[in-house]
């Protein structure tokens, strides 16, 4: 269920992105990346524990859901981190614009 969470979540942030595209104020595309390499690391991961040991491809149980939902709130605290540290509307540091 991870997968699928981390494969909407990057769906989500990448129509985001896409409709900010020219003016990308909100690092919208950092935030696509972390959740499109969260769901391509899931899906490799998937992959090859399904070839190696079979079983079921998607785990659909409260674990998973719960694990898809934390990494979708770690991918959010590491965007947030990042927008404060760029600052992109000057309200932590009062500094002029790049000329």
């Amino acid at each position: 269920m991870f997968l699928v969470i981390a494969a909407l979540a990057a769906i989500i942030a990448t129509a985001l992105w896409y409709v900010k595209a020219p003016n990308d104020q909100y690092k919208l595309g950092l935030l696509s990346l972390i959740f499109w390499g969260a769901t391509l690391m899931w899906l490799v991961d998937h992959v090859m524990a399904y070839l190696a040991e079979g079983g079921e491809f998607l785990e659909v149980n409260l674990d998973a859901t719960m694990l898809g939902v934390c990494v979708v709130l770690v991918g959010l605290l590491v965007w947030l981190v990042s927008l404060l540290v760029s600052d992109p509307k000057r309200v932590l540091f009062r500094r002029q614009p790049p000329a």
